[in-house]
């Protein structure tokens, strides 16, 4: 298949990029200058210097492919009007055609659930109160075949975002890292190839549709969690911290995702994907693996 892709420099989209390139795809790759272009063009794809504000020239450009996945994301207060623009597109070039329009969310739009599917309620908190708007309107279309994959936090290959707020917690006065809240709240978690993967294996189903919760099945504490963080940056040892400590470091938003409980045994995409995550847990990378330093 030829697929459009955006974010493949990013942490999520260059594993997408690699796994569909390993199974035989062509992919073009929307990036935002030159520079980019070089990067995923030595990596085998495609690159499309575009601005993915721009509507027409995003939608001309997916007319050409026989799908898409959005994983780009600023991260930051723009993060919604991105996902918005994007979408338009694709619903402009996809409307009738039955192609394939993926795109990633996360596991924080369900609030607090230590038993999530994706029949669950959305609980989204303020910081990620956007998405699911805009996640409709992607499972609504009619004509597209659109999915919606919501990711715990990935890990591995030494990136990811979370991963890195607990290899860069403070530390009490004996050097110990400081636990995000209480640490007894528990995290979904899924090795970034494994998400690659099973993006790949929506993509290429065409039956697949509709939400799809990904996580490996390892519901770590955030104290199990950053106890190896310790390991991995030569910390002595982690302790407890306070919520009130997580809000003051973090800010209110950010802190409330965090101090959230969280669980899911991701049925669906097991079942009907045949997907099984095979990559070592956030705490082995931690204390063995590719964080090691």
């Amino acid at each position: 298949m030829k697929i459009a892709l955006t974010g493949a420099t990013g942490f999520v989209g260059s594993h997408v990029l690699a796994e569909l390139r390993e199974h035989g795809h062509e992919v073009t790759a929307f990036v935002r200058d030159d520079a980019q272009a070089d990067r995923v063009a030595a990596r085998g794809a495609t690159p499309a210097v575009v601005d993915l504000y721009d509507r027409p020239a995003v939608a001309g450009l997916l007319r050409d492919a026989d799908g898409a996945i959005h994983t780009a994301s600023p991260g930051d207060a723009t993060s919604a009007g991105l996902d918005s623009a994007v979408v338009d597109a694709a619903l402009d070039a996809f409307a009738g055609t039955g192609k394939p329009y993926l795109q990633i969310s996360g596991l924080w739009v369900y609030g607090p659930n230590t038993a999530i599917t994706e029949d669950s309620p959305f609980n989204a908190p303020p910081l990620v109160a956007w998405k699911t708007p805009i996640e409709r309107r992607v499972l609504s279309a009619t004509g597209m075949r659109g999915a919606v994959l919501i990711s715990g936090t990935a890990y591995g290959d030494g990136g990811g975002g979370i991963p890195g707020v607990l290899l860069g917690s403070p530390r009490d006065d004996t050097g110990n890292l400081i636990m995000i809240g209480t640490g007894r709240q528990h995290w979904v978690t899924v090795h970034v190839a494994d998400l690659a993967d099973a993006f790949r294996r929506v993509l290429e189903d065409d039956s697949a549709r509709g939400y799809y919760v990904i996580g490996n099945g390892e519901h770590p504490t955030v104290a199990e969690l950053t106890e190896a963080a310790a390991v991995a940056v030569g910390a002595p040892g982690a302790v407890p911290g306070s919520d009130a400590e997580a809000r003051a470091r973090l800010g209110d938003y950010f802190a409330e995702v965090l101090l959230g409980d969280q669980g899911t045994a991701a049925a669906k995409a097991r079942n009907e994907l045949g997907w099984h995550p095979a990559r070592p847990s956030l705490v082995s990378e931690f204390r063995h693996g590719s964080y090691r330093r």
